[in-house]
């Protein structure tokens, strides 16, 4: 593959979907949140939460909640972001704290990453149920 060959990697920006990997939008939109604070911006990703689609999306976001607290003892955000770090084409994530606070929670998912083991990774690919399929033409 071209990382290999070239010695490149991928520089990850939104690692957690405009907090949607941190759970804070499994119930709504709070209050002081970035999507509340910022709806005109935001409109089409609130809009989407609200299909079946963003729905979904929000199904598995609590799939994976369950998953990291009970399965890892971590929060979903420290999941997501070790679950990007540990592909080995990742050379850079851009983290989106807006508070120091969850700059915080967020490098604690250096903790989680030697936890991201074939099995837990598997584990995520069947909640999201996601790999991409080849192109078969």
């Amino acid at each position: 593959p071209i990382f290999q060959k070239y010695r490149y990697g991928t520089t990850i920006f939104s690692a957690l979907a405009s907090g949607v990997l941190t759970g804070k939008y499994n119930n709504g939109i709070p209050e002081d949140s970035r999507f509340s604070n910022n709806p005109d911006f935001f409109k089409n990703t609130i809009d989407s939460l609200t299909k079946e689609e963003g729905l979904e999306k929000i199904r598995k976001v609590k799939e994976l909640t369950n998953f990291a607290e009970k399965e890892l003892g971590c929060t979903v955000s420290q999941l997501a972001l070790a679950w990007v770090a540990k592909n080995p084409n990742t050379s850079t994530i851009i983290l989106g704290a807006t508070k120091p606070q969850q700059l915080l929670e967020n490098l604690k998912a250096l903790e989680v990453l030697p936890k991201i083991t074939d099995e837990v990774y598997q584990k995520i690919n069947d909640i999201l149920a996601n790999d991409p399929k080849p192109d078969v033409r």
